[in-house]
């Protein structure tokens, strides 16, 4: 399988995700530039964590307006995978293809700790190698994560199967409506996820419960 790693100027997670992607996937990404519109033929589109423009306006509102966008969403409307983490679950939020938004936290502190994570919805693309209600760890840091949506929307998220991860055992961060960690569009081909499996993918991280979610992912890919 092919994956691509897009690049805005601000985020400070690329590196680990290029790393993981390389490590569980047996290849190296390729490297988009946020400003370049074309992106090469691959098989899944990963969108890392940081601080997009410093977070300048609303976290991701102005990275989703970046030329690299447009064609994401084009790769998208095609079945083609795209993961946004953390930075790029605001991202994928702010340009509309993933629903709901990302507020500041319930706390108004930034929070980096760990977490663990109940798997909503385990027959997708990146969620399969998980057993339905499976509880893993994962870590998070973030100042603007807590998931919103208005009623209606919310309703369709739940009804349509569309959450993929929620915070569990009373560890939500941040606020986030129904403990939600991580939503799928519609197509259920596009993730936001606000935790950070990367950064847990062997023991020298102190464990391994986000690997599964590459390996899977690349494998269906």
């Amino acid at each position: 399988m092919k994956a691509a790693v897009v690049v805005f100027p601000g985020l400070n997670r690329d590196r680990d995700m290029i790393a993981a992607l390389t490590k569980i996937g047996g290849a190296a990404p390729a490297i988009v530039w946020h400003k370049d519109a074309e992106i090469p033929k691959v098989d899944l589109i990963v969108i890392p964590g940081g601080f997009s423009y410093g977070d300048y306006l609303r976290v991701g509102a102005i990275a989703a307006r970046s030329p690299a966008m447009d064609t994401i969403r084009e790769r998208a409307s095609q079945g083609v995978r795209v993961m946004g983490v953390c930075n790029g679950f605001q991202i994928l939020s702010e340009a509309g293809l993933v629903p709901g938004v990302l507020m500041r936290n319930a706390s108004l502190k930034f929070v980096c700790r760990e977490v663990k994570l109940s798997v909503e919805n385990a027959s997708t693309a990146f969620t399969s190698g998980y057993a339905q209600g499976q509880v893993i760890r994962c870590p998070v840091a973030h100042h603007d994560g807590n998931y919103f949506a208005d009623a209606e929307t919310l309703a369709a998220v739940e009804g349509n199967g569309q959450v993929a991860f929620r915070y569990a055992e009373g560890t939500n961060p941040n606020g986030s409506l129904n403990d939600i960690a991580g939503v799928f569009n519609a197509q259920k081909n596009v993730l936001g996820l606000m935790p950070h499996p990367e950064n847990l993918i062997e023991s020298a991280h102190g464990g391994t419960d986000g690997r599964q979610l590459f390996a899977t992912l690349l494998d269906a890919a």
